[in-house]
Order: structure tokens, then sequence, then C-alpha cells
């Protein structure tokens, strides 16, 4: 049989189409990620099938008995004819053996994959994170694979996935700022940790860009009737570089305002609403043992409507 029909390929393609999709999830690429966790999902089924009988492979449909007899092992047949069950049969006769259980969310991320959900993808797939983990980890007991061999410097951000213990803001922050640590780990990939440790001290994020930033992209967002709000920098919880938040200070003590908008430039980390960035545990910048590197006032709200812009602090 066709070496790419073995259990090898089929183990080793699901790994790569996995790590992509954890890649593109945190990029918050989510139709990609759709497209990778569909093909992690089918290649790992197929290599349970092929692993319980190389027949488990044959795709019924045409009543043709050559590929029974191919992959049965008593047939040569050219490899551009061979076919294999689609992503959605290989399911079902696993949902038949028992081994995986009936699953509305991961039926809707094969039809993610496949484009026949009639839906459109955004925040449907990024929903589906936990689903990917969830399935393969039932495949890979069944196979009696190790979980840190299949996902290596992904399984703290897969555990995290599937930890029911956390509430759901909670979790996906701890996966994106993992997510945000690998993709921090491959920009200075090959780089020694002096050099790396020099960027970091060097690194300054322009406060007046991301307030530019702020106004384009995130005007919805804008505090109501606050005067004014702070973009300073913190210390990253995905990189320890200097990350900007927008820290919205109280009426009597600037020390205990609150933070809603963080974004790195070095890692890409962005978090978005208070209890996202509470939950990174990122420190105040007027809290810190160290100032802010940027810190910028800015108006916003009835003042900036009826006045110039307050000074820039630095």
């Amino acid at each position: 049989m066709d070496e790419s029909l073995s259990f090898e390929s089929f183990y080793e393609g699901a790994r790569k189409a996995a790590w992509k999709a954890m890649e593109d999830h945190g990029r918050r690429e989510y139709d990609e990620f759709a497209l990778h966790a569909g093909v992690a999902i089918e290649r790992l089924t197929k290599a349970v099938l092929v692993v319980r009988n190389p027949l488990y492979l044959v795709e019924m449909r045409n009543g043709n008995a050559d590929l029974l007899l191919y992959f049965g092992g008593d047939l040569e047949l050219d490899t551009n004819k061979v076919r294999t069950v689609g992503a959605s049969e290989a399911l079902r006769r696993l949902r038949r053996m028992g081994i995986l259980p009936p699953e509305p969310q991961l039926d809707l991320l094969i039809e993610l994959r496949n484009g026949t959900a009639h839906t459109t993808i955004g925040n449907q797939a990024k929903a589906l994170l936990p689903t990917l983990t969830e399935t393969i980890a039932v495949l890979l007991v069944d196979l009696g694979m190790n979980s840190h061999a299949f996902w290596g410097r992904w399984l703290s951000a897969v555990l995290v996935a599937i930890d029911k213990e956390r509430d759901e803001i909670q979790r996906d922050v701890e996966i994106r700022i993992d997510q945000a640590k690998h993709a921090f780990e491959d920009r200075f990939k090959g780089v020694s940790e002096d050099v790396k440790a020099q960027v970091l001290a060097a690194f300054e994020p322009h406060g007046p860009r991301f307030d530019l930033g702020l106004k384009a992209r995130w005007l919805d967002e804008l505090p109501v009737g606050g005067d004014y709000f702070h973009l300073a920098t913190v210390d990253c919880p995905a990189c320890d570089g200097p990350a900007t938040v927008r820290f919205l200070p109280s009426e009597k003590d600037t020390v205990r305002g609150s933070m809603d908008i963080l974004y790195c430039d070095l890692c890409n980390l962005h978090l978005i609403g208070q209890d996202e960035v509470k939950a990174s545990g990122a420190t105040s910048p007027f809290q810190s043992s160290r100032p802010p590197r940027v810190l910028t006032i800015t108006g916003v709200g009835p003042i900036a409507a009826r006045g110039p812009r307050p000074a820039t602090e630095s």
C-alpha cells in the first residue's frame, strides 16, 4: 500500500495541521484555523482507522471492489485512482465503533472546513478550539499516543483549552498569551539570548502612533462620558517586552483606574476589554516598579469635542 496511506503519514500530517491551526488561531485567522483544524481531525481519524484495519479507509459509494482488494493488500492500483473516505464518513465510522461520541460542534468544524456550513466562519470558528483539542485528546488515547509528543510546545495551551475549571475569558486569554509567546519565539528564532535582551531593552513603542490606531480601529470602544485616558507601557504578559495599554483613570484616584486595551508590537498579543486585560495579569503602569516608557494623555468624549487635545507627556 502507498506510504501516504500509512499510519505514520496520517499521524504526522495531523500533527503538522494541528500546529498550523494553533498558529492560525493565535493570529486570529479563523478561516485558516477552520481549514487546518479540519485537516488535523480528518487525518487523525484516518490514522485510527488504518491502525484498526486498513479496509476501514475504503470509500464505499461506488461499489467498486478494486479499492477493497487494494486496501486488503491483494491488488495493485495506480495511486492516482486510490480514494479514501472523507472526514465526515471517517467520523461516522468512529462513532459507530464507539470511539467518538456524537458532537455537533465537531460536525460544524468539518462543515466549516469543507465550506458547506451556512454561516460565516469568523467567531464561530474561534470558539471551536476546545472542540479541536478535545477530539484529538480522545483519538490519541485510542491510539495509545502521548499528547506531549503530538502537541510539543503547544501542549500547555491545549491543556488550558480543555480545562473546564477556568472560566471562558480566563481560558481564552491564557491560550492567546501562549500563542503570542510562540509568535515571539518564532520571530527571534536563531537569535542569541543576549541579542534578544538588547532588543527588548531598546524597543520603544510609539504612543502617538498607537493613539491614531485607536481612533481608527476602536472608535466604538472609546469610553463614554470620560474626560481623558492614558496610553502607557507595561511589561507584556507574553514576551516581557513593552506592551501599550489604554488606562482609564477613575475620577478620584488615577492609580485605581482600569486598563481595557493591551497591544504588544513584539508578539502581537492583543486584548480588548477590562476582563481580558485583568485575566492576563498585566500590572498597572502606575503600580509597577518600572515607570512607563511611554505615557500619553489623550482627550476623549466631551473635552476632545469642544477643545484642543491636552499636551502629550513622555
